[in-house]
């Protein structure tokens, strides 16, 4: 038996806990501390809040009613003087001899030396700094006038000075009764409106004037930094001017405003203020400056901070020497367990762990067990690491026969430096024909399942990876003359590959063969250059590293002769055509088995033609179900996926009305008058045939075809015009007659309206 040396009693042998006691002496130590120092350190913080806080409060609310009465004053004085012009100008204007001139003369014809004093005026009014434009508008007459030509309201608003209907219609309704330098919003600018004769409530003429935005901004603009932007705004809260202010701060104030109402002060958070002065220009309108807070009272917060910062210090510094001083005398213990408690193994109490001694053994041996488990999960990873540096040599991130065998050695990978070896790519796609694809987790143990039966074609002599999620790569080391080899280890992936034809379709792709490591990167970009001559007669297909096709017969997109029929089969609604002329494409693909890859280039310029010519019918833009039919599209296989993908397209977008519905007679209207488009065509008599006013009938063929009818019909003549002008030498009347107008006159006002230039033009251009 051992000696009973080993069991200590708690008296003789056990090692005294030192927390209780470190305690004490850290909260001793810290007492006195906060007698003798944090108490008047603490005062002086109070003391500062008081007395200097305030102080500075005071000033920066003093500076800002300063800096705001200084900007009011100067805008206020700008307008008053604006005002003031204006006025004059009315005053000693002669639009009252323009008026009775305007009045006298036949035909209101206005005498020439009238207008240019007018003009003359307005350019001198508009000689002011914050005066954009200058005009006047006649309310009794058709008549405007400004500083550089006179005309009428309609082609002012649309031509000269174009203007929004709505912003227009807004303007027209403030030009009623007596304006003494009103403010309106018309669109773009601030616009001041006075009336003439002044004392009247119908006046002839309005004084107009365009304000300059930036100008009036450059007005309001406070450049003190903690001014975050500026504004005009009346009693109603309608803003009237801002500067510097953002979409956020413009939604803020107008939610405040509309709450609160325009309150002689008042703050719309702890960080943002508002300071608010009356105009003395105009009663209603009030000046509001936007003030950051935190950059006006940087003092205060700054004086805070120091504060609070010295009370912190002291009190840190405290602390940290009453901990010092009661852990100087058991630091080394202490450091060495405190480093081993983030060994911790799960579900172990720490109420358990005694004294330093047993807590320092006990760890020890934790990180023991932990180490041999780490180095059993490191080597079960080999695998997939391995697979990694493969994928990386294929992808060429390492081209250097140095570092692929450093790597090589680090993660334990054997491999011959000088071999011949050729990178075969497998192409894996989804078989459409499955009603329920395998889940992810699925498909990862089905490739889990197929990269093990190919490794056992040939063992130790094949590397597997998956380059990308669809893409595994198989580098086969072969000996140079055993080229057959490599042939049969192809063919019998493909049957592999067959046995799970219910889930993939799939393309084996032959790279070139290659001697050394470093080298195989070439092998594989060729391996996956070769997929793209796959064809589209079987589910599994392997490309030789030397092309039995030739990507460069036939054509990859449609002609735009082709691309105008299909457009043109849509219009006149030859569907059966379109599927026909697909069909054919296929067809004849097949017979000079053209390549996938080339193949399904041209079909997605049809199915993109297609797609626009639907679009361009029925108005429903579907861009994700549109996405959907090019990715069914791309994930055919076969001649036989191809046809049914667009059998199934066709159908579902130039599906046709069903039998006896309002579509089904729209769709005879159209069609007669595709036949009759040179007659004379009733919109009386359809709205009858379908007993109909003419304004539902319009409306529901509109619904239907996507244009009005009048439109529909215009476009389509002009189309058979268009191929009259450019296949015929027919004179302007002959065409007109042979589409359905009076007249060349008639023609040449459509052709104007719709195509924006002359028949004559229009065959000159496109022949």
């Amino acid at each position: 038996m051992k000696p009973a040396a080993h069991s200590r009693s708690p008296e003789q042998g056990a090692v005294p806990n030192p927390a209780p006691r470190r305690r004490t002496l850290f909260w001793r130590l810290f007492a006195n501390y906060f007698l003798l120092i944090l108490i008047p350190v603490i005062a002086a913080s109070v003391l500062a809040q008081v007395l200097v806080v305030r102080i500075i409060e005071q000033d920066a609310e003093r500076l800002n009613d300063i800096v705001m009465s200084r900007f009011a004053e100067q805008t206020d004085a700008s307008l008053q003087a604006l005002k003031t012009n204006m006025i004059q100008m009315l005053s000693t204007s002669r639009l009252r001899s323009v008026l009775m001139g305007a009045a006298d003369s036949p035909g209101g014809r206005l005498q020439p030396e009238l207008l240019h004093s007018l003009r003359e005026q307005l350019q001198q009014l508009e000689s002011d700094e914050l005066v954009e434009r200058a005009y006047y508008i006649f309310v009794h007459e058709d008549l405007i006038i400004d500083a550089e030509t006179y005309t009428n309201k309609a082609y002012y608003f649309t031509t000269r000075y174009p203007m929004e209907p709505r912003s227009r219609k807004q303007l027209e309704a403030e030009l009623t009764g007596k304006k003494m330098m009103n403010f309106t919003d018309s669109g773009s600018s601030l616009t001041a409106v006075m009336s003439y004769p002044f004392n009247t409530n119908a006046p002839d003429v309005y004084l107009l004037v365009d304000l300059r935005t930036n100008k009036l901004q450059e007005q309001i603009h406070i450049p003190e930094s903690w001014v975050r932007g500026t504004a005009i705004i009346d009693d109603r809260g309608r803003m009237i001017s801002e500067n510097g202010l953002s979409e956020r701060d413009r939604q803020t104030l107008q939610q405040r405003i509309h709450a609160e109402g325009v309150s002689p002060q008042f703050t719309i958070s702890d960080k943002i203020g508002l300071s608010l002065m009356k105009s003395a220009f105009d009663e209603q309108w009030h000046y509001i400056s936007m003030i950051e807070l935190g950059t006006l009272m940087k003092p205060v917060y700054v004086t805070r901070f120091i504060s609070w910062a010295f009370l912190a210090f002291f009190l840190v510094v405290g602390g940290w020497v009453s901990y010092y001083l009661s852990r100087r005398l058991y630091r080394p213990i202490a450091e060495i367990r405190n480093g081993l408690k983030s060994h911790r193994r799960t579900g172990e109490s720490p109420a358990h762990e005694g004294n330093e001694f047993d807590v320092i053994k006990r760890y020890s041996q934790s990180i023991m067990t932990e180490n041999r488990e780490l180095s059993h999960m490191v080597h079960g990873m080999l695998p997939i690491v391995q697979e990694q540096f493969v994928t990386k040599l294929l992808l060429g991130q390492y081209r250097d026969a140095l570092s692929i065998e450093y790597y090589a050695k680090e993660i334990e990978f054997a491999y011959n430096p000088v071999a011949a070896r050729t990178v075969l790519t497998i192409a894996l796609h989804d078989n459409l024909d499955v009603p329920e694809h395998p889940t992810e987790t699925g498909k990862t143990f089905l490739l889990a399942e197929m990269k093990d039966k190919i490794r056992k074609l040939a063992p130790g002599r094949i590397w597997l990876c998956q380059t990308k999620p669809n893409l595994l790569a198989c580098i086969v080391q072969h000996d140079k003359a055993m080229s057959d080899s490599l042939e049969h280890i192809a063919e019998m992936a493909k049957l592999i590959l067959l046995q799970y034809g219910d889930y993939f379709k799939a393309t084996i792709g032959i790279g070139k063969t290659v001697q050394t490591m470093e080298e195989l990167h070439l092998s594989y970009e060729h391996a996956v250059i070769v997929l793209q001559y796959r064809g589209l007669n079987s589910t599994v297909e392997i490309c030789g590293s030397q092309p039995v096709r030739d990507l460069q017969g036939g054509d990859s997109f449609l002609s735009v002769q082709e691309v105008n029929r299909i457009l043109n089969q849509c219009k006149t609604r030859e569907y059966d055509k379109l599927l026909r002329s697909v069909l054919d494409l296929l067809e004849e693909g097949q017979r000079r088995d053209a390549a996938a890859e080339q193949m399904k280039y041209l079909l997605a310029d049809v199915l993109n033609t297609w797609i626009r010519a639907a679009e361009s019918e029925h108005n429903e833009l579907n861009v994700p179900y549109y996405s959907r039919l090019f990715e069914r599209m791309n994930r055919c296989m076969t001649w036989g996926e191809l046809r049914a993908c667009f059998e199934e397209i066709h159908a579902f977008l130039f599906r046709r009305p069903a039998p006896g519905t309002r579509a089904q007679q729209i769709a005879g209207i159209v069609a007669y008058i595709h036949e009759h488009y040179d007659q004379e065509l009733s919109i009386e008599a359809f709205a009858g045939m379908m007993n109909m006013s003419i304004g539902h009938f319009s409306r529901t063929f509109k619904e239907e075809v996507g244009e009005k009818y009048v439109e529909y019909i215009a476009k389509y003549r002009l189309m058979k015009a268009k191929q009259l002008l450019l296949e015929t030498d027919l004179k302007l009347d002959e065409i007109a007659e042979r589409v359905g107008y009076w007249g060349r006159n008639s023609l040449i006002r459509a052709f104007r309206k719709y195509e924006g230039i002359t028949p004559a033009k229009y065959r000159t251009l496109h022949q």
